[in-house]
């Protein structure tokens, strides 16, 4: 059977406020050194394109981190699976998710992240659902608000697969 998916947020729509966000950004850090640290593996698209748009030099490292497994439903347990390769202490800190759903994971990292000391510590989501949400965090930058459904695309997959599709598309069974 063949798996149909419904664009929710067609392509252009998502390079234009990227490239919105990346301005905003580049205004505000525009006399500091940025680290943006992507959340692996979705933020891979969004953190590329949005490092690309900025017109300040950032530095990019990578944590690894999941709540999901192989399902749609968040397990409500948070594995850290890769770290940072360097100390933020003192760096103006980005950190850059495909996603925020119960907001649980993204909690949980940046009370790791504050403990290590940053100059300051923002959130930037291409994708926000604040009806999931089971814990109190607002992202700092949003993409898109987006209604409570299972979205694949733009480096959001469903078992691995659909990350590279070109827009933000809704599974339909």
């Amino acid at each position: 059977m063949e798996t149909k998916i419904e664009v929710l947020i067609p392509e252009e729509d998502i390079r234009a406020r990227i490239k919105e966000m990346a301005a905003e950004l580049s205004e505000k850090y525009k006399d500091q050194p940025v680290l943006l640290v992507g959340i692996l593996n979705g933020s891979v698209f969004f953190l590329t394109e949005l490092a690309q748009q900025m017109s300040i030099p950032v530095e990019i490292d990578f944590m690894a981190a999941s709540s999901y497994g192989s399902g749609k439903e968040s397990s409500g347990r948070v594995l850290i699976t890769k770290d940072l390769a360097r100390s933020i202490e003192g760096d103006h800190v980005i950190i850059v998710e495909d996603i925020v759903d119960t907001g649980q994971t993204l909690h949980l990292l940046t009370e790791m992240l504050l403990e290590r000391n940053p100059a300051s510590l923002e959130l930037a989501v291409l994708l926000d659902k604040p009806t999931r949400r089971k814990v109190c965090l607002d992202a700092d930058y949003i993409g898109f608000q987006i209604p409570d459904e299972f979205v694949v695309g733009w480096g959001l997959d469903f078992n691995q697969k659909y990350r590279d599709l070109p827009y933000i598309g809704v599974i339909k069974d």
